[in-house]
């Protein structure tokens, strides 16, 4: 735990380094929160994030890595690890189309891991300035599952062909203050297993590119496996570096 922790915050802290001013179409954010308790009850919860973005006059990739840890009295209460690829060719102003792969490795959700791929169009159907929009975008992939114990028939593969919707909203609530909406949902489209997820989130500027962030994340799965809850809440608060 405490190698895993350390490196988070290593990687968080030299990613500004690595992706600078010097390097023109890169930019992201970095971000990391710790919570440390002892006495009548010893508990560490770590959380952070890497996204990365290199945009040039037609094409547009991206990429964020999540993570989170948390332990109780010796005991690993939540442990995920979440990774996001997606390339995007731009065309007719804000139009664009998509191929976007996720992989999700969460050691409670009775998964081994989950994965998906999907390809689509999306469009930035309102600006104003340029830190306020929303984008929406929809498209159809596949969606690859493994289970951590065989289903009723036997199996543990989860495949099938699946529609994703999805947006962002983000709203500069002054020069310091950015509030942001995300919500996505990917739909079997064989079993109707639908997996949403909602992230809100406000952050406000402390000093320079350093930011604080409070985030409320929800997941809810629709068939969920057996003697699992079919919804997942977290709330952080982290430290955010932009570059």
């Amino acid at each position: 735990m405490q190698f895993r922790a350390t490196l988070a915050i290593v990687s968080l802290a030299v990613s500004p380094m690595v992706f600078g001013e010097d390097h023109e179409g890169w930019g992201g954010e970095g971000e990391v929160g710790v919570l440390i308790t002892s006495g009548n009850t010893e508990e560490t919860n770590i959380n952070s994030r890497l996204g990365l973005v290199y945009e040039e006059d037609e094409w547009r990739n991206k990429g964020e890595f999540r993570s989170t840890f948390s332990e109780t009295e010796d005991e690993t209460t939540a442990e995920k690890y979440r990774g996001e690829l997606q390339t995007d060719y731009k065309f007719e102003g804000s139009q664009y189309l998509f191929v976007r792969g996720a992989y999700e490795d969460d050691r409670f959700s009775g998964y081994d891991f989950q994965s998906s791929l999907t390809t689509g169009y999306g469009n930035r159907v309102w600006q104003r300035g340029e830190r306020s929009f929303l984008d929406l975008s929809a498209g159809v992939g596949y969606r690859f599952n493994k289970l951590e114990e065989p289903d009723e028939d036997g199996n543990r593969d989860e495949d099938e062909a699946i529609g994703r919707l999805a947006g962002q909203f983000d709203y500069a609530l002054s020069e310091n203050a950015l509030f942001r909406q995300k919500l996505s949902t990917e739909i079997g489209l064989d079993e109707n297993n639908a997996i949403t997820e909602s992230e809100t989130s406000l952050q406000a500027t402390v000093v320079g590119n350093l930011s604080m962030k409070l985030a409320y994340l929800v997941q809810h799965v629709s068939d969920e496996p057996e003697g699992r809850d079919d919804t997942d809440t977290e709330i952080s608060l982290a430290l955010l570096y932009g570059f």
